[in-house]
């Protein structure tokens, strides 16, 4: 007996990403081609699994932004419960440079990120919204590009 399948995203491991990516041929100019030098300020990550087991490759990017040379904090948006103080020390993460921080009374999470961006005292803000609707990353991106912020969303699940 066959069940109809809903379509599935096609995910290809990181080796094929990279080598699915065009190459184009260089071209003899006079000045450089020229790259747009304000990233995308907006991202998110979807990890699929045991709890465990995402965290473990979450840990790696929180500490590569724990350790980032500016200035300002990365800050964790209402993160799950599991990643406690522990968990931060245990991952090493450098903890002087992490704000934790919780919606309070009837601001949501998506306020809080938002704001965060905004304010532009912190280099990333992380948050987990799930799910993400286009608006919601349109608020987002404005948000983070009006304080020269980036914002990373993670999925879990």
């Amino acid at each position: 007996m066959q069940f109809p399948h809903a379509p599935q995203q096609v995910q290809l491991n990181l080796f094929e990403a990279f080598l699915a990516q065009p190459v184009l041929p260089k071209l003899k100019t006079e000045a450089p081609a020229r790259i747009s030098s304000t990233p995308d300020a907006f991202s998110e990550l979807s990890f699929r699994g045991a709890l465990e087991h995402c965290q473990n490759l979450l840990a790696p990017i929180l500490r590569e932004l724990s350790e980032e040379q500016d200035a300002r904090w990365l800050t964790l948006i209402a993160p799950p419960a599991r990643l406690t103080q522990t968990w931060l020390r245990e991952a090493g993460l450098n903890r002087e440079r992490i704000l934790i921080l919780q919606p309070r009374g009837n601001q949501s999470a998506m306020q809080l990120a938002c704001d965060a961006l905004r304010l532009g005292r912190s280099h990333t803000v992380v948050s987990w919204l799930n799910p993400v609707s286009a608006a919601a990353r349109q608020q987002l991106t404005r948000a983070a590009r009006a304080g020269s912020a980036q914002s990373l969303n993670i999925r879990l699940g």
